[in-house]
């Protein structure tokens, strides 16, 4: 069985790189631009981990944590959140809207990894 991935980015550049550093772990990725995009998706497809920006159009991160967790699929779903802010500023706000992870932008490589092999292991092994 594949790990499902939801990444909700709206910056190409980063899209792009945060695909080519995963692409070796073989997940099914799937892309949202923006958090509308991602909270639709999330309700048409069960996704195994949501990767997800603070800044975004038509719905933020923040918000997107809220929705997601609204859903019962995804109480226990690992919701990584990915922000250029000062962790030490948005860290609490996002973990209350529902955020398992946060991840400051811009993302170490293997960090990432490293963090999302964690979460696939413990929650879809």
């Amino acid at each position: 069985m594949s790990v499902t991935l939801l990444v909700v980015e709206d910056k190409d550049k980063t899209l792009e790189s945060i695909c080519s550093v995963i692409k070796p772990l073989g997940f099914e990725v799937t892309v949202a631009r923006d958090g509308l995009d991602g909270l639709s998706k999330a309700k048409q497809t069960y996704f195994d981990i949501v990767l997800l920006d603070h800044k975004m159009p038509v719905m933020d991160g923040l918000s997107l944590l809220k929705n997601l967790r609204d859903l019962d699929a995804y109480h226990r779903t690992p919701l990584l959140f990915m922000s250029t802010q000062d962790l030490v500023e948005i860290e609490p706000k996002a973990l209350k809207a529902g955020a398992t992870q946060c991840l400051a932008k811009p993302l170490n490589e293997d960090f990432l990894l490293d963090t999302l092999k964690s979460w696939a292991v413990r929650f879809v092994a």
